[in-house]
C-alpha cells in the first residue's frame, strides 16, 4: 500500500530512508563499545528505550496540540495495531538484537539483520498474495548464499555454539523487524508519520523498561559514565531520529522499496565498525557481502515507482 506521489517526492523519500538506515546502523557500533564496560544486553536496551521514551512523548504531544483541529481519529483498532508493531519491531528485534550482539561481530550482526528486506517480500507474498517473480527468487538465492559465506568464515574463526546462537538470534530479529515494516506499510498512509512512531516507538520503550523492571528491578545507574554517553547516542542518533525518517519514507515509497533502500546499513555498520571497532572484513566475508548487496539490489531494479 503506497501513496502516489511524483519522482522528486519518491528521489526525497528514498533519501530519508538511506540516511535513516545509515543512522541506525551505528547502533551496532555502540552496542559493541559499550560492552566494553560491562553492561548486559537488557540493561542498556532498556538505557536506550529510557533516554528515548521522553523524546517520543515529546514530539508526540507538540504534534497533537498542532495539528488537533485537522487531524483524523484514529480507530481503536488501528491503536493496538500500532502498538503490537512497536512492540514487534522495537522491542523484541531489539531485544534479540542486543542478546545476538554478545556471541557475533558488528559486522556479521548486521550481514545477518538486513535479510529482512528478502522477508519482507517474503511474508507480502504470504500475507497480502503478493507475486514473487523469478527475478525475485534469484535476489533471493544470492542472498542467503551471501549470508551462508560470511556466516561460514565466522564459524572458522569463533566458537561454533556462540556463532550458531547469536547467528540464530538476530535472524529472529530480522524476521520480527520484518513484520513491523510490513505493517507499518499498511497502517502509516492511514495515521501518519508522526502519530504512527510516536505510539509504536513509546509502546516499545514501555515493553522494554517493563521487562527490565521484572527482571532486574530497574537498577540500572550503577554502570561506567560512559555507558550513559553511549546510550544517549543511541537514543537520538539511532533510535529517535532515524524512526521518524525511515517511517516517513515507508508512507511514501512503501514498505519494499524502503526495506531495499535500507540496505545500505550492512556497509554503513562495516566501515564504522573498521574504524570504531578495529573489526577486519575479508575473504569470504567480503565476498558474502557482495552478494548479500548484489541480491537487494537486483530487488531494487524491478522495484516499481
Amino acid at each position: 500500500m503506497r501513496i502516489s506521489v511524483s519522482q522528486r517526492t519518491f528521489l526525497l523519500a528514498a533519501l530519508l530512508v538511506f540516511v535513516g538506515a545509515v543512522f541506525f546502523s551505528t547502533k551496532a557500533v555502540m552496542v559493541k563499545l559499550a560492552y566494553r564496560y560491562g553492561v548486559d544486553s537488557l540493561s542498556l536496551l532498556t538505557l536506550r528505550m529510557l533516554f528515548a521514551l521522553p523524546l517520543y512523548l515529546f514530539i508526540g504531544r507538540w504534534y497533537q496540540r498542532r495539528q488537533t483541529q485537522h487531524q483524523s481519529t484514529i480507530s481503536s483498532g488501528d491503536w493496538w495495531r500500532s502498538i503490537l508493531l512497536g512492540v514487534c519491531g522495537y522491542y523484541l528485534a531489539s531485544f534479540l538484537d542486543f542478546e545476538g550482539l554478545n556471541y557475533v561481530s558488528a559486522g556479521l550482526e548486521r550481514l545477518i539483520l538486513f535479510m529482512y528486506p528478502t522477508l519482507v517480500i517474503l511474508i507480502q507474498a504470504v500475507i497480502w498474495r503478493e507475486p514473487i517473480r523469478r527475478i525475485h527468487l534469484l535476489a533471493l538465492g544470492l542472498t542467503y548464499i551471501g549470508i551462508a559465506l560470511a556466516f561460514g568464515q565466522s564459524l572458522e574463526v569463533g566458537d561454533d555454539a556462540q556463532i550458531w546462537l547469536g547467528g540464530g538470534l538476530i535472524f529472529g530479529a530480522a524476521f520480527t523487524y520484518a513484520i513491523y515494516i510490513v505493517g507499518s506499510g499498511r497502517l502509516l498512509p492511514r495515521i501518519g508519520t508522526i502519530r504512527y512512531t510516536t505510539i509504536s516507538m513509546s509502546s516499545a520503550c514501555v515493553a522494554v523498561i517493563l521487562h527490565h523492571a521484572i527482571g532486574y528491578r530497574l537498577e540500572l545507574f550503577h554502570f561506567a559514565t560512559e555507558v550513559y554517553y553511549l546510550s544517549v547516542l543511541m537514543a537520538a542518533i539511532a533510535t529517535v531520529l532515524p524512526s521518524f525518517m525511515i517511517s516517513e519514507g515507508i508512507r511514501i515509497i512503501g514498505a519494499s522499496n524502503a526495506s531495499i533502500v535500507g540496505s545500505v546499513g550492512p556497509v554503513s555498520t562495516i566501515i564504522l565498525a573498521y574504524f570504531f571497532l578495529g573489526e577486519t572484513f575479508r575473504g569470504w566475508q567480503i565476498v558474502g557481502t557482495g552478494l548479500v548487496i548484489g541480491g537487494i539490489v537486483l530487488i531494487a531494479l524491478q522495484a516499481k515507482k
